[in-house]
């Protein structure tokens, strides 16, 4: 085990970021786990903290297969090697995608009320996540927000797997993570405790930030 709990880790990942303090840091967490790591990291750089939601996208006959993930502005990152295998094309998964971003706007609308979006242009932004494991649903969520010019993207996790941390380096300004280590089957293995999280506290989350 690397970390007591998520807490353990936010507590942690904010020693690493300091280097950010003072710099008007937005964090956008990723619900759910990545909402209660980001708190310790939000307090520690003085930041405003908000979510983004991205969601993986099945495949039609299999909806465990992750075909691709989709951002709440719509933005989609597909996988190539999944659409080839299947002969699928993006057109084909367009009912799935509808799908995710209704799910996506109804746990913003459920976490954030009606609150304006943050301003992420010309900005220092840090998605803050629990892990990552394969990566597609970061990947999109990246490529949303770059969408948004920040001045600078930061992606920064406790822990992910050397070859995903590859893929997504050249993405960012700046990926902050923790540890890299081998084997790695899932995010849950490296914490002691990673209960699920629930909707309320996410909400608690947001309020008390």
């Amino acid at each position: 085990m690397l970390f007591k709990d998520r807490r353990d880790a936010g507590q942690q990942l904010a020693g690493a970021l300091q280097g950010y303090l003072g710099q008007g840091a937005l964090i956008l967490a990723v619900p759910r786990g990545g909402v209660l790591v980001a708190v310790p990291v939000v307090k520690a750089l003085d930041a405003e903290m908000d979510l983004i939601i991205p969601r993986k996208v099945g495949l039609p006959a299999n909806p465990e297969v992750a075909a691709a993930a989709v951002a709440p502005d719509g933005t989609v990152f597909y996988n190539d090697k999944v659409l080839e295998a299947c002969h699928l094309t993006p057109a084909d998964l367009q009912a799935a995608v509808d799908r995710e971003l209704a799910e996506i706007k109804r746990r913003l609308t459920l976490y954030r009320g009606n609150r304006p979006l943050p301003v992420m242009r010309g900005r220092l932004v840090i998605i803050v996540d629990d892990g990552i494991a394969t990566g597609l649903t970061i990947k999109a969520a990246l490529k949303s927000v770059r969408k948004y010019k920040p001045r600078r993207l930061v992606l920064a996790v406790p822990v992910a797997p050397p070859d995903t941390l590859t893929v997504l380096r050249p993405m960012v300004e700046d990926l902050v993570c923790l540890a890299a280590p081998e084997p790695f089957y899932a995010v849950g293995q490296f914490y002691r405790d990673f209960r699920q999280v629930s909707d309320a506290e996410v909400k608690a989350c947001l309020e008390g930030c």
